[in-house]
């Protein structure tokens, strides 16, 4: 006997919330008890014959088996469960899409979110499939053109969007799929189906398939990377709970887009804890002035999270009239960062501090003179490459100030 193509007693999908954990909750509640023993057990005994196949023989396909074990005993005993149903016999005939002016605006948007959506999902399933086995390092730029020409083809004959699926691919490399042959020969027996074998197929309770994606998903959460993530810094395990509770309650792209975000603040605020300001004594031995001269070294990303910080402890500063900036230790700096720094040297300029600005990289030169950091200096001869130089002309300008308290400090 065929098994009925709907389950009885029970809502339709339709009627249930597109959000993941509301559609399970409802599901629960509006799910026929008289069903759940039939679709646990399909379920239970696919998983079983996947665990054997894998105990006796790694290149038996335990899924196909299980598959097929419960297809035969659905079709023996009369059971109600839910079926895969009708399947296309054929391919439609392609043809070009029919685009006006105003609908090629107007499915802009919706095209650039979907294109978007199936690049993440796309490399996301590559990133997998390289995690779960040794297939060798994967190109990106290759794969999202793959899948846009798939995409393309798919449309000619009026299909969907392709992208790489988690699932698939989890249960392809399970299966022993190591090269891109095992997606040619995947293509190649969905096309059979399709024109040959579309009515056994159609058979197949959707239970079964169940089982299969249940402990595909099983198999795919790495428990030692688990453990490891979660012992690690605070910010990572944050960031892993927060991307798997969404993933559980929502989406999977959501999720991804959310835990990014989360990873993005964690690392920049990182990032700012890492940018440093430190007073350090001059080098030799001591002159006479020395005291009104200090060498202030600030070290780490000068971003626009730390810039406030940064200024507030330079400008806090007091008892020194010449200020030697050191910047040969300044990694990433932002236009926030830059602009803290012309801030920081107009501030002291204007009580009266000359400030000498020493050792700035070159990477950071363009954009100091865009921001106006150099030009902030009371003069050009103001910038150094050398420590010793720097010292040395603070050591003049103190001299100066000492023996003609009150003139105006020259250049």
């Amino acid at each position: 006997m065929v098994p009925s193509l709907t389950v009885g007693g029970q809502a339709d999908a339709a009627s249930h919330s597109s959000n993941a954990l509301v559609a399970a909750i409802q599901a629960i509640g509006d799910a026929d008890w008289t069903y759940v023993p039939w679709a646990v057990g399909a379920a239970l005994i696919v998983v079983l014959c996947m665990l054997l196949a894998q105990r006796l023989h790694r290149g038996i396909p335990g899924s196909l088996v299980g598959i097929a074990v419960v297809t035969i005993l659905c079709l023996i005993v009369d059971s109600p469960l839910a079926v895969i149903g009708a399947l296309p016999d054929g391919l439609p005939m392609p043809s070009f899409p029919t685009l006006t002016l105003g609908s090629a605006a107007s499915l802009l948007g919706p095209a650039l979110t979907i294109a978007a959506l199936a690049a993440i999902e796309s490399l996301l399933s590559a990133r997998v499939a390289s995690s779960l086995a040794d297939t060798g390092p994967y190109d990106p730029d290759r794969e999202l053109v793959g899948q846009g020409i798939a995409s393309i083809g798919s449309g000619l004959f009026g299909g969907m969007p392709a992208t790489g699926a988690i699932a698939r691919t989890a249960v392809n490399v399970r299966s022993g799929g190591r090269t891109r042959l095992a997606s040619i020969v995947h293509a190649i027996v969905l096309l059979l189906f399709v024109l040959v074998l579309s009515g056994p197929v159609g058979m197949i309770p959707l239970a079964g398939l169940a089982g299969v994606l249940m402990l595909t998903a099983y198999r795919m959460v790495h428990r030692a990377t688990m453990r490891s993530i979660l012992k690690s810094a605070r910010s990572d395990a944050a960031a892993f709970i927060v991307t798997a509770i969404i993933t559980v309650s929502f989406d999977l792209i959501v999720a991804v887009v959310i835990g990014i975000v989360f990873a993005g603040v964690f690392a920049i605020r990182n990032l700012s804890r890492g940018a440093g300001v430190q007073r350090e004594e001059i080098a030799g031995t001591a002159q006479s002035g020395d005291e009104r001269i200090s060498v202030v070294r600030i070290d780490g990303p000068l971003i626009f999270a730390s810039a406030d910080r940064v200024f507030e402890e330079i400008t806090r500063m007091q008892g020194a009239t010449v200020v030697i900036l050191r910047m040969s230790k300044l990694e990433h700096v932002d236009a926030s960062g830059a602009h803290a720094l012309q801030d920081i040297v107009q501030s002291l300029e204007r009580r009266g501090v000359t400030v000498l600005i020493k050792g700035v990289q070159p990477v950071h030169e363009d954009l100091f003179r865009t921001i106006g950091v150099l030009a902030s200096l009371r003069h050009h001869r103001h910038l150094f490459t050398s420590l010793d130089d720097a010292v040395a002309h603070a050591r003049s300008h103190v001299a100066r100030e000492t023996g003609h308290a009150g003139a105006p400090t020259p250049q």
